[in-house]
């Protein structure tokens, strides 16, 4: 039945296939017997293997087992949770917080939560597809508006008659560009017109603003954002998502968010490692600095080759490359010369957007970007860039 759309995919070079990854030591890896250098990971403080993090989750699992043996409303629920809820709200200056058990799970429950039929949800066309999902499970009336365009979304504002709810919801940090939002006009607007804004913080939480707080730390509106998510499988290394935001918010996500009520609930050891995640990140602020020093030792050296990197402010820069049949043979002459970053290509970008999706993590050294930008030289040579 499927075999011939499969066909089709393979020779648009659309087509995804798993890459098995045998052992990781930092930002390397070892596939298919072969060690390579990571450039595409999210791990974006290299804590994902961090002795403290092992150390938390075994110790976990030793007194609760693995296991959270059912949904948070039923037994699932630990003292880890609502420590971890408290270490999470405290961390982005909120009363509450939730947790989630993914980030696709956070979003496609808080919106249709908080929207539904009569409501409008404003939403950015580069917004992640956890969020376009959420809003078309939400059943309100969706209007995306062009990315980071304020003036239309001011001027949509303006038109909106007898919605019981508007929502602003924009990435904070967006996934395949590497831009930030422009979180003081969305403050401003949502302030001006009494509307909910939602941020979603996936890639900024751990990465942006003075102490890795996010997009609201980063633009200094603290306080200001109704609900920000954000996960823990990124920068902290670990799993899971949250919610966080004033009490009654959280307080109605809870007992309103499908995704929240219906699923078992992280498991104990997860919670552990997260906690021990925040105690590094803030005695070891030095890690956000080698990771901002780490970006722009690469953003600087790809910019010296002639690559385009696009819009990036953070550590995802995009080495744009256009046809996908081009991102996938560049991915493919990359992992020859020992560096595994693979090729980004629609519907995860528009057509014609194609491009190698690099990031560098605190866990790189300054020989690991520069053997990068080096293996990027050759790409350059052979026609790539």
């Amino acid at each position: 039945m499927f075999e011939q759309e499969l066909s089709q995919l393979e020779k648009q070079y659309l087509l995804r296939r798993f890459m098995v990854v045998e052992s990781y030591d930092g930002p390397r890896i070892t596939v298919k017997g072969r060690n390579l250098l990571l450039m595409c990971s999210n791990d974006y403080l290299g804590l994902s293997g961090h002795p403290s993090l092992k150390e938390a989750a075994v110790k976990a699992m030793e007194h609760y087992g693995f296991g959270s043996g059912a949904s948070r409303l039923i037994s699932g629920t630990s003292v880890l949770h609502e420590e971890l809820e408290k270490r999470i709200s405290v961390f982005k200056g909120t009363e509450s917080a939730l947790l989630f058990n993914s980030g696709y799970a956070a979003n496609t429950g808080i919106i249709p939560a908080i929207a539904g039929d009569g409501d409008v949800i404003l939403s950015d066309s580069l917004n992640h597809a956890s969020i376009i999902d959420g809003c078309r499970l939400s059943r309100a009336n969706v209007v995306v508006y062009p990315h980071k365009d304020v003036d239309f979304l001011e001027s949509t504002l303006k038109k909106i008659r007898n919605a019981k709810r508007t929502l602003i919801v924009t990435d904070g940090v967006f996934s395949m560009d590497g831009d930030i939002a422009p979180l003081p006009e969305l403050v401003m607007l949502a302030e001006k017109y009494g509307v909910i804004l939602m941020v979603d913080d996936a890639h900024a939480t751990g990465v942006i603003g003075k102490t890795g707080r996010g997009t609201a730390e980063h633009f200094g509106l603290s306080g200001r954002v109704h609900i920000q998510m954000g996960t823990l499988g990124k920068a902290l290394g670990s799993f899971g998502a949250y919610a966080a935001g004033n009490r009654d918010v959280i307080e109605y996500l809870m007992n309103r968010t499908r995704n929240f009520i219906y699923s078992t609930a992280l498991p104990p050891a997860v919670c552990a490692a997260s906690l021990a995640a925040f105690d590094i990140i803030e005695r070891e602020p030095e890690l956000l600095k080698t990771l901002w020093k780490n970006r722009e030792r690469l953003v600087h050296g790809l910019a010296v080759l002639g690559a385009v990197t696009g819009v990036s402010e953070t550590p995802i820069i995009p080495v744009m490359l256009g046809e996908s049949e081009k991102a996938m043979r560049a991915s493919g002459r990359l992992f020859d010369y020992g560096i595994y970053a693979t090729a980004v290509r629609p519907p995860s970008v528009p057509e014609g957007a194609a491009r190698i999706r690099a990031t560098v993590t605190a866990a790189h050294s300054s020989d690991d970007i520069d053997t990068a930008l080096a293996v990027f030289g050759r790409l350059k040579q052979e026609g790539y860039l």
